[in-house]
């Protein structure tokens, strides 16, 4: 897989965005997917995705994500970058959620009070990890 050179883009069903090729903080405001409008900041040190103002995801350092989709209940995408990433994302708040990271269960976590869920993922150049993110 690659960068997304459009910074954000709808494929599938799903969102692909970020690029941690970038040398400068790059953003994007106003992207429309499903009624709500999307806002990208990314570069090599974060990629952040926002929606209707609200932080949905963020990792440090920045990565390029693909086909990320979010339910009530699922959070499914897949991320690749140059090392090993914190990826932070905004879930319901006080509620336990099971991690799978490349098809193995990272165990149980619940969220803080303000919804934030926090992984950690090894990444190689080159390599996609597969998330999924399920509600308990």
């Amino acid at each position: 897989m690659a960068v997304v050179s459009e910074l954000i883009k709808e494929e599938n069903g799903g969102l692909n965005f970020g690029n941690f090729d970038l040398q400068e903080k790059t953003k994007l405001d106003g992207f429309e997917f499903k009624g709500d409008k999307y806002k990208i900041k990314t570069f090599k040190e974060i990629t952040k995705l926002e929606k209707n103002g609200s932080m949905v995801y963020e990792s440090v350092p920045g990565t390029v994500v693909h086909n990320f989709t979010a339910t009530d209940t699922n959070v499914d995408f897949e991320v690749e970058g140059v090392e090993d990433s914190q990826i932070t994302l905004e879930l319901e708040a006080g509620q336990e959620y099971i991690t799978i990271i490349d098809g193995v269960s990272a165990g149980s976590v619940k969220t803080n009070l303000g919804g934030k869920l926090n992984i950690s993922v090894e990444l190689n150049p080159g390599k996609v990890s597969k998330i999924k993110i399920e509600k308990q």
